[in-house]
């Protein structure tokens, strides 16, 4: 029996709903910063918040952990939250809600998301990664030895995530429908202990649970990213927020940029700062770490052009309801000169 794509297993479901409940909880205690900081909060241009809900995926973001951006901010009289969620899909559909602020994805979630009719804007593209960090895999003993062999298997990946897209992409690369497949939706965290237990044929994911497939497991990689997954993901934010904010925006997005930079070249200290949150042996991390990119680039007409193509995509495999202009999701150019810092390129 064909396992319907939208998977209804409420278990799965119930967690989902658990996880984003537990987001709610993390916003914390309010702002209770000094009275001229407050006032400075108030009256300083393109300020108009005491508190940023930032969102971070639980697959290591090294902005929240080494607290890049707090100080800045506090210097400005604004405290962060920070609000944990599984993949792109759920961070952006809390975002919608209002429930976070700023948070940053793959490619393929502001597709979905502006399909529902989220009121959203792309703030900042990342830096694109050689895609390895990204992969469909398979146990190391499956019969399945290339992308065309999938034709009628379960194939596991977050819907409406990158590997989403990843999926997508080398079906049609290997002469296959998304059609030809059978889709099932679940979690990163999910899919791993199925994948583990041999439940499913195949895999899409991405660092660190894949890294981990590969050392633990075994899964052997029978498509990376490389030369599909070329924009590198964004980072995105309430369009009101936005709007009302571009120095906070500003602030945060120089901040992200300036570690990334660091990161870029120490990457065995990044890997020793996700071990704790994590769990998992700095040596994997270092290999997560060397596949990652860390640095932002400013939004231009040709990452908005190749955004757009993946859109299309989606359209024309008829996995969204109608066909998208992704020059909705964006904000003004003055505004995107008030809020981008100089420092991307």
């Amino acid at each position: 029996m064909k396992i319907p794509f939208f998977n209804n297993r409420r278990t799965v479901l119930k967690r989902i709903v658990q996880f984003s409940a537990l987001g709610l909880f993390a916003i914390s205690t309010p702002f209770t910063g000094s009275l001229l900081q407050s006032s400075q909060a108030q009256t300083r241009p393109g300020i108009n918040t005491k508190v940023v809900n930032l969102a971070y995926q639980t697959s290591g973001d090294i902005v929240k952990i080494k607290g890049a951006v707090e100080p800045r901010l506090k210097a400005l009289g604004i405290s962060v939250n920070w609000v944990p969620f599984p993949a792109g899909p759920q961070l952006l559909e809390a975002m919608n809600a209002n429930r976070v602020d700023i948070g940053s994805v793959g490619e393929t979630p502001p597709i979905f998301a502006q399909a529902a009719g989220a009121q959203l804007v792309y703030i900042a593209a990342r830096k694109p990664s050689k895609g390895e960090g990204q992969a469909i895999v398979v146990q190391k003993d499956s019969p399945i030895k290339k992308v065309a062999d999938l034709k009628g298997k379960r194939v596991v990946f977050q819907k409406g995530s990158s590997a989403h897209y990843l999926v997508l992409r080398a079906l049609k690369e290997a002469g296959l429908k998304f059609s030809d497949i059978q889709p099932v939706s679940l979690t990163p965290s999910e899919a791993r202990d199925a994948f583990l237990q041999r439940k499913i044929d195949a895999w899409a994911v991405w660092d660190p649970a894949l890294a981990y497939v590969q050392k633990n497991a075994g899964a052997r990689t029978i498509r990376n990213s490389a030369r599909i997954s070329t924009q590198g993901g964004f980072y995105v934010a309430r369009r009101q927020f936005a709007t009302e904010n571009p120095e906070v925006v500003r602030v945060i997005l120089e901040e992200i940029d300036k570690l990334g930079e660091w990161a870029e070249s120490n990457t065995k200290e990044v890997a020793k700062i996700l071990a704790p949150e994590l769990k998992l042996e700095v040596s994997l991390l270092e290999t997560v770490a060397q596949r990652r990119t860390f640095r932002l680039r400013k939004l231009s007409s040709s990452i908005i052009t190749e955004q757009q193509r993946v859109a299309d995509e989606y359209f024309d495999a008829k996995l969204l309801p109608r066909k998208l202009d992704v020059k909705e999701f964006l904000l003004p150019n003055k505004q995107y000169e008030a809020l981008t810092p100089k420092r991307l390129k």
